[in-house]
């Protein structure tokens, strides 16, 4: 079995069934034996979950010992009786784990404007909180509770050496449809063994979130209760990380990679998604001017059924990139498909000759890679997207139903 949450020091999971759903698990608890440094992000919507409402004011606090999440129902929309059932389900947490209620982060996913089934919430706290464990498998009992129409269960791990210190990183992640810039729908939960500040943490993982959950679509809607969070409890024994130096600069490098590794699993699950795509814009004038392009292209839906219909129909990657709001010289576009042996499609934003055949088989592939060379500066990005098919309209269609 691969490592997961469980192979960080100090971090105990289960994953249970209590009866949201029908037949899957649906309560998650990741739990720190010692107070952790922590951070978190969350959705850029104006209306969000009634969760985030209860914890986000106490996590810019820095201390956290436990993440607790359900799956099925989003508790948003919910009126008063959700901020109730929110606040409960805190205080349950923080009784049942023995932790002051600020150092618990909740979260829901599921179905908006449903009552939230606070009875049973409460009921699986305590049966899951008896089952908390340091095995492998309750790592992975904890990624498949938090899913809902996602197809498997999204989990990385990964360590490094800071001095004489192993330091472990891992984390889980739900999300396959409402996948967007500026995440939606998803969650994701990171636990370290690092010693670092909260502050310096924060930073971190808002530098990872922009380069990686920022930078996937798969359907171009924002959700209500986009999480990303972080605990770092310290017990790898390594000096605390206070300023921002080569240490810190190690950890953001492996945070941005195992962050990296959770979105791409994201796309990878997308509602009907039949190709994984990766954009990449080149020599803009500023990274940020490459990462709103890559947004907007990526989040197109002409070009997302034109993949989805193996169509290289480069009209609507430079249409998308030119109504991005960013100023570059439309005559001076180049533009590729496939990473290796890239098949040119335009030089200087004229068309190619080209080999259709070595065309049509890049199309035909699973994973498609397109590059866009502005030929303006030094910015550039990177993002991922899938396609959209007609599976996702059945799937999305019968969602509530």
């Amino acid at each position: 079995m691969n490592k997961n949450l469980t192979n960080v020091r100090g971090i105990q999971c289960w994953g249970a069934h209590i009866g949201i759903k029908a037949n899957r698990r649906d309560l998650a608890i990741i739990y720190s034996t010692v107070p952790a440094s922590a951070a978190a992000v969350f959705t850029t919507n104006l209306v969000v979950g009634e969760p985030i409402k209860v914890c986000r004011d106490d996590v810019r606090k820095g201390i956290l010992q436990a993440f607790v999440i359900n799956s099925g129902n989003a508790n948003t929309c919910t009126g008063e009786q959700g901020y109730q059932s929110a606040v409960t389900m805190r205080n349950t947490a923080a009784e049942a784990l023995k932790l002051p209620p600020e150092y618990v982060l909740i979260s829901s996913t599921g179905i908006i404007g449903e009552p939230f089934p606070i009875e049973k919430v409460v009921d699986g706290i305590h049966e899951v909180a008896k089952k908390l464990s340091s095995r492998q498998t309750s790592g992975s009992l904890a990624a498949h509770a938090i899913l809902t129409t996602d197809t498997f269960a999204k989990e990385g791990y990964t360590h490094f050496k800071l001095g004489k210190s192993k330091i472990n990183l891992a984390g889980i992640a739900k999300g396959s449809g409402m996948i967007h810039p500026n995440m939606a729908t998803m969650l994701a939960y990171i636990v370290s063994d690092i010693a670092i500040t909260p502050q310096l943490l924060h930073k971190a993982l808002k530098e990872a979130t922009d380069k990686t959950f920022n930078m996937i679509t798969v359907d171009g809607d924002t959700s209500t209760n986009d999480t990303v969070a972080i605990m770092c409890n310290g017990l790898a024994g390594n000096p605390v990380i206070t300023t921002e130096d080569s240490a810190y600069q190690r950890f953001a490098l492996q945070l941005t990679k195992i962050c990296e590794h959770l979105a791409k699993q994201i796309v990878t699950d997308g509602e009907g998604a039949t190709k994984f795509i990766e954009y990449h814009v080149v020599n803009a004038h500023s990274d940020e001017d490459a990462r709103q392009i890559v947004r907007t292209i990526s989040n197109s839906n002409l070009v997302k059924t034109a993949i989805f219909g193996h169509d290289p129909n480069w009209g609507r990657i430079i249409a998308a990139a030119g109504r991005a709001g960013v100023p570059f010289d439309p005559d001076r576009l180049d533009l590729y498909f496939g990473a290796d042996n890239p098949v040119q499609i335009l030089k200087d934003s004229q068309p190619t000759p080209h080999n259709r055949t070595a065309l049509k088989k890049k199309m035909d592939a699973s994973f498609i890679h397109i590059l866009l060379d502005l030929k303006q500066g030094d910015g550039q990005a990177v993002g991922w997207g899938s396609d959209l098919s007609y599976d996702y309209v059945r799937i999305n269609a019968e969602y509530t139903t």
